[in-house]
Parts: structure tokens; sequence; C-alpha cells
């Protein structure tokens, strides 16, 4: 590995017409162990890769590529200058867990001693008002 820095390194992405000169910078992470972040020259961005797709198309820079590292350098300090890894985006705490339904519905109400009792002695007669018995008199 062509290595400027201890955590960068200068490489090229072979994919046919697609292919860049990459730089890939250890400290930067994705958050998941299964995809990378590098600079794709061609595009101007850090990206994000799947490590078992991009992995075997990366290799060493040719000679007459090395040449080119001093510029690349300067154009992904450029790129990472604003840029957010996926990782910082994430909320810093997790919502609180949502209720079950049980746990939404107001809870049983304490028997007030003060209320009145509601008696309703006679069921056959169904439209006549209940009878309040107050324990107070």
């Amino acid at each position: 590995m062509a290595a400027k820095q201890s955590t960068l390194w200068f490489g090229y992405l072979e994919a046919g017409k697609k292919g860049s000169l990459v730089v890939r910078d250890a400290t930067l992470d994705t958050g998941t162990p299964t995809t990378i972040y590098l600079f794709n020259q061609k595009k101007g961005r850090i990206l994000e890769y799947r490590k078992d797709i991009v992995e075997p198309k990366l290799r060493e820079l040719k000679p007459k590529e090395a040449d080119a590292v001093e510029s690349l350098e300067q154009e992904f300090e450029r790129a990472r200058t604003g840029f957010v890894p996926r990782v910082a985006r994430r909320p810093v705490s997790l919502p609180p867990p949502r209720k079950k339904r049980r746990d939404e519905e107001a809870p049983d109400a304490e028997p007030d001693d003060d209320a009145p009792i509601i008696v309703d002695d006679d069921e056959d007669d169904e439209d006549a008002p209940p009878i309040i018995v107050d324990d107070e008199d």
C-alpha cells in the first residue's frame, strides 16, 4: 500500500470506465463492518462502498499514477471538509420505548371517600334517575 500518512491509503479503483484514483482514510467509520468510505477522485466525493464488492477492485498506484498523490490528497481534504460520516448522523440517544396499549390507558382511579355513591336498586325501571346516597348526613 502506498501510504502518504499512517491513516491514508492511496490507490486505484478498477471499475472499467468508472475507474478512479481513490483515497481511503482509516479514521472514517461507516458504523458497519461491511462497508468502507473511499474518496473517489472522478466523482470528487467521499462515498460509501460495500467491502466485499470494492476491495477486490482496489490496487496499488502505478508509478505514473503516484505522481498525482499530492493533488489527490488536496482534493480529498477539500471533500473531507464538511463531510459527516453516517455514524455521526445517528441520534445520540434512542427515543423512549413505545408504551403498550394497556399502559396508555388511564390508571385505575383511587376511590374518593367524599364522592357520592350511586345506587340503582330498581332494575325494572330503566327510565328512573338513579338514587344518590350521601354518607355525610
